[in-house]
């Protein structure tokens, strides 16, 4: 009975175990049969449906894009010197992941090459991303020092940097480029497009350790460099202006100044200087206020050099003569204005009754102020819109501002005897010097203009800046009278300070308190001098402003002596001027003249010490040790104690000592482009004979030591690109 009854029992205990373990093996084969199901199902969206996804993903694996930076263009001056060009430096980049726990050992080497802390480093290395910049834009000869190779995910990449062969010369205008070289100011942002070229590409094969290799199976873009750009200012002239204009503003204690130098004839601008002036090699601590083009965009109220308006508009319509009378109220003018109020307006000088031309030499404001209420509103601002004023010029800069001319409804009781001597309105420095401009050509407004050309790799003219006429503001009869006029200020009125011996200067000064929160702040002055030369047949027009100077506030003390500085530089300029002319002016002074000695292509210490032998000074224009141009040209006579400007050559600090830049030689004769090859140590060969029309390799190309330079020639030939 008992094993009976145990019998049963396992019978049920085995009956009991026999189920559970059936229902887990159907468990497991429905979890596996849905597992296929999934993985089956994952294999059809890999393999069909999303296939194009996981090819892409696959080709990423074991293909890597690599780009190819295009060069960015040269800029040149009028001359062909290069003003902006190139040059490779090494930069230094990571990829995060492949560093991982070697961040420590890469930071500490980059600190101690670059002096930065380990923890700037380590801050770019812990990043989450695939690539992060650790130094850009190192000179080669500091990359040459620094081995990488034991720096896993450490790279190095080629990118090519920005010089400005002439350091602060010309900084606002030329401008500047950001770290990925495209242009942030100046004429490196107008012209950022001709100049920036397109990038190519190339696919590169990517092994098994991560190493990429070329492969003539996959696609190649190559880069279209960028075109090179000419503009209009002449890098001599540049110069001077820049160094008087520095000079001129420490003695005058002014906070900041302005110069700009056109062509009356063209509207083309020769030199547009700025103080302070910026170094776009060295723009750690600049800002964008200091890199702004100041000529195109800052406002003034102009003052008297206005009052070539008021004089135009009352002469040109037949309302005043030169030798009219006006009282000049002794120096004191009440004008009655509405609700029994006056407005005091007052002269420097004590005058009673003079004539119209004496006004205008004495700079009276009372009497112009009368002149105004002759001529009356609306020709006035129609004389002013005619000369420019109100609107952009329209020249290749970036940040123009239109100045501020209100139409006659929206002027107050003052505005029209305000306006006649240049207050109530706000003009820019370059819409000056172009009204001033026009009256030197004969009464012809010229747009003003700094784009020269645009040149291909190849060295075509693809795009040419020529001279354009905006309207006959006054008649040539006018003109003439206006002309001696203005010719008068310079030789007995206010402009007496910019007189230069044996050279026929007219002009006309100016002096504005500036406005600020509503109000004429007391003692803070804008203070100009605007003029032309030489009288007869006016080649140069250029304006001197002032900032709030110190040292005589004026425009008769503080831009007139900075005006004659400049003229009495360009006048030594060979060909521009007559000397002849001028030395019979000088009477015995003539003794002193003597010959400017040759120092092109020889280094600076000794050009220095050549012409101090001559009895000459020198200011010097670049940061090279070689002189590629001076002016004034040898052989010139010019007199002792004289200045001589040097050019020299582009800083190469940053290049590899045996390399060398091939200058642009086109234009040229065959002497002059070889006495450029020689300074440059460069060999050549020439075809043909004449003036050099292409070369090869182009300009810009950096090439080893005496590397052979091809110069093809032919005969000299005058083009229409060629008279700009």
């Amino acid at each position: 009975m008992f094993s009976r009854k145990r019998s049963e029992i396992n019978n049920a205990t085995t009956g009991e175990v026999r189920k559970p373990k059936n229902g887990r093996l159907l468990f497991v084969k429905i979890f596996l049969l849905f597992a296929f199901a999934a993985a089956l199902g994952r294999l059809v969206q890999i393999q069909i449906v999303d296939a194009v996804k996981y090819q892409e993903i696959a080709r990423k694996q074991y293909e890597a894009k690599v780009i190819l930076p295009a060069t960015r263009g040269n800029i040149y001056d009028c001359n062909g010197n290069v003003l902006a060009s190139n040059s490779m430096f090494i930069s230094y980049a990571a990829d995060p992941k492949i560093v991982g726990e070697n961040a420590g050992k890469v930071a500490r080497a980059f600190s101690r090459i670059f002096g930065k802390p380990e923890s700037a480093y380590l801050q770019k290395l812990r990043s989450e991303k695939r690539f992060v910049w650790l130094e850009r834009h190192v000179a080669p000869d500091v990359a040459r020092s620094f081995d990488i190779s034991k720096l896993a995910g450490v790279v190095t990449l080629n990118e090519p940097k920005r010089l400005y062969h002439y350091d602060e010369i010309g900084g606002q205008v030329v401008g500047c480029t950001n770290i990925d070289n495209v242009g942030i100011s100046g004429a490196e942002y107008t012209f950022d497009k001709q100049l920036r070229g397109k990038d190519g590409y190339v696919i590169m094969q990517r092994d098994g350790l991560g190493r990429t290799r070329p492969s003539t199976d996959f696609p190649r873009e190559e880069p279209a460099n960028g075109h090179s750009v000419v503009l209009t200012l002449d890098v001599a002239y540049q110069s001077i202006v820049e160094d008087e204009l520095k000079k001129g503003a420490e003695h005058a204690k002014a906070d900041a100044g302005i110069a700009i130098m056109l062509d009356p004839n063209t509207g083309a601008v020769l030199a547009m200087a700025h103080y302070p002036s910026v170094n776009a090699n060295t723009l750690s601590n600049v800002s964008m206020e200091a890199l702004k083009v100041r000529a195109v965009a800052d406002m003034v109220e102009p003052g008297s050099v206005f009052k070539l308006v008021t004089a135009s508009a009352a002469l040109d319509n037949n309302l005043v003569k030169p030798d009219q009378m006006f009282f000049a109220e002794n120096g004191t003018y009440k004008v009655p204005l509405n609700g029994g109020r006056f407005r005091t307006i007052r002269d420097t000088h004590e005058n009673g009754m003079i004539t119209f031309t004496q006004a205008l030499e004495l700079s009276s404001n009372i009497v112009f102020a009368k002149v105004g209420d002759i001529v009356g509103a609306e020709r006035l601002y129609t004389e002013a819109r005619n000369f420019g004023f109100g609107m952009e010029t329209g020249i290749e800069l970036p940040g123009e501002v239109s100045g501020d001319l209100k139409k006659p409804v929206e002027w107050s009781g003052a505005t029209l005897n305000s306006m006649a001597y240049g207050y109530e309105v706000g003009v820019t420095p370059l819409q000056i010097v172009a009204a001033y401009a026009a009256l030197a050509n004969g009464g012809t407004l010229m747009k003003p203009y700094i784009f020269s050309k645009e040149i291909d790799e190849q060295g075509t003219v693809v795009g040419i800046g020529e001279p354009e006429k905006i309207r006959q503001v006054i008649s040539p009869e006018t003109d003439k009278v206006l002309k001696n006029l203005f010719l008068g200020v310079v030789e007995h009125g206010t402009g007496e300070a910019a007189q230069v011996p044996g050279i026929m200067i007219a002009g006309k000064t100016g002096t504005s308190r500036k406005y600020a929160d509503g109000k004429y702040e007391a003692g803070n002055y804008n203070a100009s001098f605007v003029g032309f030369f030489p009288f007869d047949n006016p080649t140069i027009v250029l304006l001197v402003m002032m900032e709030n100077p110190k040292n005589g506030y004026t425009g008769a003390l503080a831009s007139a002596p900075i005006f004659k500085a400049i003229a009495e530089r360009i006048v030594n300029n060979n060909g521009l001027f007559s000397r002849d002319h001028i030395a019979s002016n000088r009477g015995d002074e003539n003794s002193l003249l003597i010959s400017v000695p040759n120092v092109c292509n020889v280094k600076t210490t000794t050009a220095l010490q050549m012409l101090d032998d001559n009895g000459l000074h020198a200011s010097i224009a670049g940061s090279g040790e070689v002189v590629m141009r001076q002016v004034p040209e040898p052989g010139t006579r010019i007199h002792y104690d004289n200045v001589v400007q040097l050019i020299t050559n582009a800083s190469a600090a940053a290049s590899s000592p045996n390399s060398s830049q091939v200058p642009d030689l086109k234009g040229m004769s065959i002497r002059r482009a070889m006495n450029r090859l020689m300074t440059e140590k460069l060999d050549v060969a020439v075809v043909g004979s004449g003036i050099v029309v292409s070369q090869s390799p182009i300009a810009g190309t950096l090439v080893s030591s005496g590397t052979k330079v091809t110069l093809t020639c032919e005969p000299r030939t005058i083009t229409t690109a060629q008279l700009y």
